[in-house]
C-alpha cells in the first residue's frame, strides 16, 4: 500500500514538472508575425495613340460578267461547208476570224445573175435616153399649134418609158447589192474578240435565216456588281449619279482556292445610282482589263485567267478620313470599352466611338487622346484599378504597318 502511495506522488510530481516546463516555453516563445502579401504587377503590352489619316478599303464580292454576249445566227439559209478549228466550246477568237461558212455557190450563182440584170437595165436606160432625145427634137420640129396637153406631150417624149427604164436600173443595182451582201453572210465572222461559250451547229448541217450557231462572249473585258451597302457607301468615293467616269478608285480582285491567292487590279467604272429597296445596297461596277492575259499586257502578274462566272471577293480603295486610331479588335470588349493605362500605370475602363466595321481591326473617332497607353493584353474586367507593368510599347500607327488596314464589311 505504501508503495502505491509512492509510484502516485512519483507520478504527480512528474506531470507537475511536465506543466511547468511547457507554460515556460510558451511563454518564453518568440512573437509569431503575420508577412504581408506581396503583389506583382502584372506584365502587359501596351499600344501609344496616334492619329492618322487612313484609307479603309471595303470589301464586297460579286461575280465575273462579259462586258459584251451575243447570238450567234445564220442570215442566210445553206448548208455548213467549213469550221474553224477553234469553233469550240472554250475556243478563242480573234475579232475578223472565220468561225463558219454557210455553202456560198446558189450566192455567187446569185451575184453574177444581179451583175449581168444590172447591165441589162443600164442598156435599156441608155436606148431610153436615146429615143427620148429623138422624140424630144421631133417635137420641136411639130407646129405650135399641134402641141397638145401636157399628159401626151409626156407621152410623146417617153418620159414614162424613161422613168421605167431608171427605175429597173434603181432596181437591179439594189439586187445587186442583196446578192453581194449574201454572199458576205455565207461567211460568219467573230465580231470582236471572243471565248465560244455554247455551239449550236455543225458541219453538214442545214440552218435558216434566224438559226442558232454560237454564243460567245468578248475576253478584252469584264465587269464585276459589287454591293454596296448603305452604311458604308461614305467611305469611298463615288460619283453622284449613273455616270461613267474615269480615275475611280482602285479596285483588287483575289480568290483563294487551295490556299493559293490569285489576284487581278481592277478599276470602278461607275454605280448603277440607286439602292435596291429590300436589300440596301447600291452596286459598283468595276471594269477588269483582259482577264484572260490574252493581250500579254503584264496587268495581272502570276494571275490565273479569270474566268466568266468566278465568284471573287474585292477589295475597294476608300476615300481618306482623318484623325482616326487604328487598334486590334479583339481588345474591344462590350459596351465599347478599352483598358487605357493612366499616368500612374493603373487600368481604368475608356468608352470609345467607332466607325463601324468588320474584320479583325477597329477605327476609333472619339474617346482617346493622342498619347494615350491602350492596353493590348486581354484582362478579366475584375482587374479594374489594378496596378501593371507595361512591358512593350507600341505606336498605332507602327500596328497598321505590320497589318494592312482591315476592310469595313458592312
Amino acid at each position: 500500500m505504501a508503495s502505491l502511495k509512492k509510484q502516485s506522488s512519483i507520478a504527480l510530481g512528474m506531470l507537475v514538472v511536465a506543466l511547468v516546463i511547457s507554460v515556460l516555453l510558451y511563454w518564453s516563445r518568440p512573437s509569431a508575425e503575420l508577412a504581408a502579401p506581396e503583389y506583382s504587377p502584372v506584365s502587359v503590352d501596351a499600344a501609344l495613340v496616334i492619329r492618322e489619316n487612313l484609307r479603309i478599303p471595303v470589301e464586297a464580292q460579286g461575280t465575273v460578267a462579259p462586258l459584251r454576249a451575243t447570238s450567234i445566227q445564220a442570215e442566210v439559209s445553206g448548208r455548213i461547208v467549213e469550221t474553224a478549228e477553234t469553233f469550240l466550246v472554250g475556243g478563242f477568237v480573234a475579232a475578223g476570224d472565220v468561225i463558219l461558212r454557210i455553202d456560198p455557190r446558189d450566192y455567187k450563182t446569185r451575184l453574177l445573175r444581179a451583175q449581168a440584170a444590172l447591165k441589162s437595165a443600164a442598156s435599156n436606160l441608155v436606148q431610153e435616153q436615146g429615143r427620148a432625145e429623138v422624140a424630144l427634137r421631133e417635137w420641136k420640129k411639130l407646129p405650135p399649134g399641134s402641141q397638145r396637153s401636157q399628159a401626151a406631150s409626156d407621152l410623146y417624149l417617153r418620159k414614162p418609158q424613161l422613168e421605167q427604164a431608171e427605175a429597173q436600173l434603181l432596181a437591179a443595182e439594189a439586187d445587186l447589192n442583196t446578192a453581194r451582201d449574201n454572199l458576205e453572210r455565207s461567211i460568219i465572222r467573230a465580231p470582236y474578240d471572243a471565248l465560244i461559250r455554247d455551239k449550236h451547229s455543225e458541219l453538214g448541217q442545214f440552218v435558216g435565216p434566224g438559226t442558232p450557231l454560237a454564243q460567245i462572249f468578248s475576253v478584252d473585258q469584264a465587269e464585276v456588281r459589287l454591293p454596296i451597302p448603305q452604311s458604308t457607301i461614305n467611305y469611298l468615293d463615288l460619283p453622284k449619279g449613273v455616270e461613267q467616269y474615269q480615275g475611280g478608285p482602285d479596285v483588287e480582285l483575289y480568290t483563294e482556292v487551295g490556299g493559293k491567292t490569285s489576284r487581278w487590279t481592277a478599276q470602278a467604272h461607275r454605280t448603277e445610282g440607286v439602292f435596291d429597296e429590300r436589300s440596301r445596297v447600291m452596286y459598283l461596277v468595276v471594269r477588269i482589263e483582259d482577264p484572260y492575259g490574252l493581250a500579254h499586257t503584264g496587268l495581272h502578274p502570276g494571275a490565273e485567267p479569270l474566268r466568266m462566272g468566278s465568284f471573287v471577293n474585292a477589295r475597294i480603295q476608300g476615300r481618306e478620313i482623318q484623325n482616326l486610331v487604328a487598334l486590334p479588335r479583339y481588345i474591344l470588349r462590350a459596351g465599347n470599352l478599352l483598358w487605357v493605362i493612366d499616368k500612374d500605370n493603373i487600368l481604368r475602363n475608356r468608352q470609345v466611338e467607332m466607325l463601324r466595321t468588320g474584320g479583325d481591326q477597329i477605327y476609333v473617332t472619339a474617346g482617346l487622346d493622342e498619347g494615350d497607353l491602350v492596353c493590348l493584353t486581354l484582362m478579366d474586367p475584375s482587374f479594374t484599378g489594378a496596378t501593371v507593368a507595361v512591358r512593350s510599347t507600341t505606336a498605332t500607327d507602327q500596328l497598321m504597318q505590320l497589318s494592312q488596314p482591315k476592310a469595313v464589311t458592312e
